[in-house]
């Protein structure tokens, strides 16, 4: 992070520090602009409460998949121990309930990064605009709402309120999935659209490293949102067994393999690279 108007080399450095640095650059302007040098004018950072918190809250998702690993786990073990081994089915129970808990716990304050979301990256067109404004305000509903089911499930709040929140919680959650996985498969078919035309362009342009790269990108991004996608379907399943309890989505092992899908599948696009 260089202060205000202070010198530095090269762009290629530049570029490397704004990379390594934990603030996010906005926008930035450069002047006098020379072979060996060129001075920063104005810089403007993601700096601001709700992005610092923001920021903070996110710091979580690994231990929440981490802790979903362990809901998901126990509930399938409780499922295939409960007739046989019925003092090991509790325990594991317990150790479901106890997983889920937590992990509302943990999730206090996240219906911010919805909001949060809206407010720095609405989208670049009008129909990924609207597609976010859906989606993120499910998501929003869903945490929000979140919170008091916890508190009624502990005890804070009337226990009786613990079905009603949970059917709002449950409703904006598969709401927000819809609109969240509409989003990503429109994306991945630009990006299998713009690949061919690199690979194209690369067959006329041989040894094209500039193609190269950019198919690379394409296909990390591609990896990354079918992750989301397979991670969004099956909490979408999950929501719907709350929502609309029917024998297939209320199956324990339904429930079991979704949750491991969706935890899984948040292991692989939040370890570090």
């Amino acid at each position: 992070y260089y202060p205000r108007n202070q010198k530095i080399p090269v762009a290629l450095t530049l570029l490397k520090h704004v990379k390594k640095s934990n603030k996010v650059f906005t926008r930035f302007i450069i002047i006098n602009n020379t072979q060996k040098s060129f001075t920063l004018t104005t810089t403007s950072t993601m700096n601001d409460t709700v992005d610092k918190l923001v920021i903070f809250l996110a710091k979580r998702d690994g231990i929440d998949k981490l802790v979903k690993t362990f809901q998901y786990v126990s509930k399938l073990v409780n499922w295939q121990v409960e007739t046989t081994h019925p003092d090991l089915a509790n325990r594991f129970k317990q150790w479901e309930v106890s997983s889920g808990l937590s992990r509302k716990a943990f999730r206090t304050g996240r219906f911010l990064t919805g909001f949060n979301g809206l407010r720095r990256n609405p989208g670049a067109t009008p129909t990924f605009k609207f597609l976010a404004v859906l989606a993120n305000a499910g998501e929003m509903v869903y945490f929000f709402f979140d919170h008091f089911l916890w508190l009624s499930r502990i005890g804070t709040l009337d226990a009786k309120l613990a079905k009603r929140m949970s059917f709002i919680s449950a409703f904006g959650e598969s709401f927000g999935y819809i609109f969240f996985i509409v989003s990503d498969l429109i994306i991945m078919k630009q990006g299998v659209e713009a690949e061919r035309k690199l690979i194209a362009l690369q067959q006329e342009e041989e040894n094209s490293k500039d193609a190269k790269e950019k198919i690379r990108k394409i296909r990390g991004d591609r990896v990354m949102r079918l992750m989301a996608v397979a991670a969004n379907v099956a909490d979408l399943i999950i929501a719907a067994a709350e929502i609309e309890p029917n024998p297939f989505c209320n199956h324990p092992l339904s429930l079991g393999i979704s949750g491991l899908v969706s935890a899984w599948a948040g292991w692989y696009r939040n370890w570090p690279s």
